[in-house]
């Protein structure tokens, strides 16, 4: 079991990888398209910095402007601080690498995941092999598997039934029809990412499909 120090270290090293990515990026590379449905990289990189500028208490001030719909108040905020130029939130990224948070219901693994799974959500269309280690997928896919796991991150019945089988690194999880692929693409189809399911193979692989909105 993955403490919640460790998750902390880890959370801060993908940060300051993300940064040194978005760094290297020009105009068109933070204009690109991103898995996350109508974010550019732009917007994902500034909702990276949310924490730092969106306590609790403002979070839940606009949400009610947005009648408790999470989904909306998020990319309202993100649209907002993407305002900011590049170099600015890329500064950010690493000033507050090191930043603890703590999330109501989701705890440290909430920031871990954002930063596995968006890292590869900017990096996948842009055709970068950038990733995280092995070893961060196993946690998370875990987690993700986990009857504990956030409906927010992973929601219940996602996985149920399936058997998850990495074909990369020793892990493999749950009872029913096999879904394996590599460790991050199974992570990444967990975490709701259908553009991970071409990487993945197996007779369990038409449910696990049924069950992710195309993103």
């Amino acid at each position: 079991m993955t403490s919640d120090q460790e998750i902390y270290l880890w959370t801060t090293r993908n940060r300051l990888m993300i940064a040194d990515l978005l760094a290297s990026l020009d105009d068109a590379g933070w204009n690109a398209p991103t898995l996350c449905s109508g974010w550019t990289v732009r917007h994902l990189a500034a909702h990276l910095t949310q924490h730092v500028f969106v306590g609790f208490g403002r979070f839940f001030l606009t949400a009610l402007r947005f009648r408790g719909d999470t989904d909306r108040t998020v990319d309202h905020i993100a649209r907002r601080l993407a305002r900011r130029p590049p170099e600015q939130l890329v500064a950010l990224l690493r000033e507050h690498a090191a930043d603890r948070v703590d999330p109501a219901r989701v705890g440290p693994f909430g920031p871990f995941a954002e930063t596995c799974v968006h890292l590869r959500d900017m990096a996948r269309p842009l055709g970068l092999t950038t990733d995280v280690p092995v070893e961060h997928w196993r946690a998370l896919l875990g987690y993700l598997a986990s009857p504990t796991a956030a409906p927010a991150l992973a929601p219940a019945g996602r996985l149920s039934g399936l058997t998850l089988t990495a074909t990369d690194t020793d892990w493999t999880t749950g009872h029913g029809p096999e879904v394996r692929g590599p460790v991050e693409a199974l992570a990444m189809a967990a975490a709701g990412r259908s553009a991970a399911l071409a990487d993945l193979r197996g007779p369990g692989l038409p449910l696990l499909a049924s069950r992710l909105t195309p993103r």
